[in-house]
């Protein structure tokens, strides 16, 4: 299998396969991939973030949820490279599962998410991503997520 993008990505090479944008675009940048198989993803978590005036005043924790949604952003990034045209789609979640949050992620941390391809049949893909701070893993778990055209594209 023949990669159609270059390793490591930049976040604007990101934006060519992911339809994501700040703020809601939660990686920075692949660090590098195998296709069809795993992909390593990077995000720094800002401190200035909006997210940590809420959660939580006085003691900033990145969320969980957050942490989930990167894996599967960086997920995404590996299966948009396999489809022709993937500017015209968008991948949604249809399950989570397995899914433990192992530390705090705090300002200032370097996320690292690692995501394998469990299975991708047509539109459907089973993926397993792991986040590491410091080589320390502080979330994992399994997504299936479905291929779907976005208004005015195809599958």
């Amino acid at each position: 299998m023949t990669s159609r993008i270059p390793n490591p990505l930049t976040q604007e090479q990101i934006k060519a396969l992911i339809p994501h944008r700040d703020p809601f675009l939660l990686v920075d940048k692949i660090l590098d991939f195998e296709p069809g198989q795993w992909i390593r993803g990077y995000r720094v978590i800002q401190p200035s973030d909006p997210i940590f005036k809420g959660h939580f005043p006085g003691r900033a924790i990145y969320p969980g949820v957050l942490i989930v949604e990167a894996m599967a952003q960086t997920g995404g990034c590996l299966l948009m490279q396999e489809i022709d045209d993937p500017q015209s789609k968008v991948i949604y979640f249809m399950s989570l599962d397995a899914i433990k949050f192992r530390k705090p992620v705090n300002p200032g941390d370097e996320l690292v998410m690692e995501v394998k391809v469990l299975s991708f049949k047509s539109r459907t893909s089973k993926m397993r991503g792991e986040a590491f701070v410091s080589g320390i893993k502080v979330a994992e778990a399994e997504f299936v997520s479905m291929l779907q055209p976005l208004p005015g594209g195809g599958v």
